[in-house]
């Protein structure tokens, strides 16, 4: 091992992210055709992976996840959900919130039918025991399907999957959901022809794109100190109530409801993510709300992809090919996700726009969900960024349930 202080690994982390960003900005040819293929959020990933697979760094003695996990993490849902602009979404229309919902349902069902199938055929894929149940690993990617990499680290934390399980299912999760968001980048060039086949009328799309257009430029306006520290103070006491909050419930059902044990209601890290979630979609009815026009859900990202780095280096890169039939679940579950959030979208003849924005807005959260949207048209991607926030709001609620769900299936 060759770095043992956690502030020099954090600078190489730190650094490791920067140059990604940096890179993936670039118009040269070679960075645009490598981030076309290789996504910069697999890099996040896998980068600081190769440093503790390669013993640079140490992700095990490391305390950077522990203290990231507790502290930016939650700071991070508060920070996503505290956009959520209801009025906004609704205005999108009922087809909208139809076929989001219809794509959250997808990742629901599909997680326990695809551990059905597979554990009928190969039950060794889906078996495993405490740490290594791989029922606990696959309920993280139900996290970051509904919502984003941040319901998925607070899955983690709930369900407590081994470091190597986790190291396997990351794999899973971006790998699968990258093929499909390329699915989705190709669609959008041929939407008027998708529009055509579902029967649907897009002429709405063109009147959300101008009227956005408008809203962005007047509500934008340039950060100041005041709301760095606004936004800190939200953040953080947010996360200070919802730690205090966990501290009491997580004992006091310990002792009084052992049995409650089974469905991670003991978890101190189950109350502390369902409280800042909650305490975040309050504070989006307030005025306080305000605070994301001076970027705190980009502040939000930015403790994201920490956090996503952090996670990386605790992997085990060559763990990821132990297991490869669980590549199987991951594609019978995005195959559920995809047709159910088809069918729906075909029965209320929804556009093709909603369709896409609306199953990214769940499997790549606001991460890539705007990506899909600006491909429409540049001036949508706020649509993708509110979708991915509704996301973040129920990722962890949903993806909790369908982790139980699957529990029950593989057992």
């Amino acid at each position: 091992m060759i770095f043992t202080s956690d502030a020099v690994v954090l600078g190489l982390l730190m650094i490791t992210l920067a140059v990604i960003f940096y890179t993936a900005s670039l118009e040269h040819p070679f960075w645009k055709k490598l981030y076309t293929i290789v996504p910069p959020l697999l890099l996040c990933y896998f980068i600081p992976g190769l440093y503790n697979s390669f013993g640079i760094i140490s992700g095990e003695k490391s305390k950077l996840y522990s203290v990231v996990s507790q502290y930016l993490l939650p700071a991070c849902l508060v920070y996503f959900t505290l956009g959520m602009d209801f009025k906004a979404v609704l205005r999108l229309g009922p087809k909208a919130l139809i076929v989001f919902f219809a794509g959250t349902l997808g990742v629901m069902l599909g997680g326990p039918v695809a551990v059905g199938i597979v554990k009928s055929v190969a039950p060794e894929v889906v078996g495993g025991q405490g740490a290594d149940a791989v029922w606990r690993g696959l309920s993280t990617i139900a996290g970051s399907w509904i919502g984003g990499g941040a319901n998925q680290t607070a899955l983690k934390e709930i369900f407590q999957p081994s470091d190597r399980l986790f190291s396997q299912v990351i794999a899973v999760d971006v790998i699968v959901a990258e093929i499909w968001m390329a699915v989705l980048i190709y669609g959008a060039g041929q939407a008027s022809k998708i529009d055509s086949f579902f029967k649907a009328d897009a002429s709405s799309i063109e009147e959300l794109k101008h009227k956005l257009e408008k809203e962005q430029k007047v509500s934008q306006r340039l950060l100041t100190l005041k709301d760095l520290v606004l936004i800190g103070a939200v953040g953080f006491g947010a996360t200070g109530l919802a730690h205090l909050f966990a501290d009491f419930m997580a004992p006091w059902i310990k002792e009084h409801y052992p049995s409650l044990e089974k469905l991670s209601l003991t978890s101190s890290f189950f109350w502390v993510v369902s409280t800042v979630t909650l305490i975040g979609i309050v504070l989006s009815f307030t005025r306080l709300r305000q605070l994301e026009f001076a970027g705190a859900s980009k502040i939000g990202s930015l403790f994201l992809y920490i956090l996503v780095a952090t996670i990386g280096m605790k992997m085990d890169i060559f763990a990821v090919a132990e297991n490869p039939g669980l590549f199987a679940v991951g594609i019978i579950w995005m195959s559920m996700h995809v047709i159910i959030t088809l069918v729906v979208a075909k029965l209320v003849n929804a556009p093709f726009f909603f369709t896409a924005v609306g199953s990214q807005a769940n499997v790549g959260g606001a991460a890539s969900a705007p990506v899909v949207a600006a491909a429409f048209h540049p001036s949508l991607a706020s649509v993708g960024v509110l979708l991915s926030i509704l996301g973040y709001a129920v990722g962890t609620y949903g993806g909790y349930l369908t982790g139980l769900m699957m529990q029950w299936v593989a057992e």
